[in-house]
C-alpha cells in the first residue's frame, strides 16, 4: 500500500489511477489531457476490460484504491451492467469498456483532434 496523499494534484490522481489500471491488467489505456478543453475534469482516461466481470472488478478496485490511498471517494456508474463503468475521481474521469461497447461509443474521437495520436499508457 501506498502512503496516503491527501490534497492529490491531477497529476498525482492520474498517476494513482493508471497505476491502478496497469495492476488490475486494463488494457488499451488512453489518457485524454482536458485541462482548457473541459471545466469536467482535468483528464479522461479510457481503458477496457476482457469481460464484464473485468471491467466491474477494474472500476471496484479503482475506487477502493483511491478511498484508501488518497482518502478520495469516487462514484461509479454503470457497475452493475459491466459493459461500461464511469468512475468520477473528480480531476480524473474514467471510462471502462468492454471492448465492443468501446468500439461502439468511441469516445476517444470524440475528445481527440482528428489526426491526433492518442496517448497510451
Amino acid at each position: 500500500m501506498t502512503a496516503r496523499i491527501p490534497d492529490a494534484s491531477s497529476e498525482d490522481l492520474l498517476d494513482h489511477i493508471l497505476a491502478s489500471l496497469s495492476d488490475d491488467k486494463a488494457e488499451d489505456v488512453i489518457t485524454i489531457d482536458l485541462r482548457g478543453k473541459s471545466s469536467m475534469a482535468d483528464y479522461m482516461v479510457i481503458c477496457s476490460g476482457r469481460s464484464t466481470r473485468q471491467v466491474s472488478a477494474i472500476s471496484e478496485k479503482l475506487k477502493d484504491r483511491l478511498k484508501a490511498d488518497l482518502g478520495r471517494a469516487s462514484k461509479l456508474e454503470g457497475k452493475d451492467q459491466g459493459d461500461w463503468v464511469l468512475v468520477d475521481a473528480g480531476d480524473v474521469i474514467v471510462h471502462v469498456f468492454r471492448p465492443e461497447v468501446r468500439e461502439f461509443y468511441q469516445l476517444e474521437k470524440m475528445w481527440l483532434p482528428a489526426g491526433a495520436a492518442t496517448a497510451r499508457a
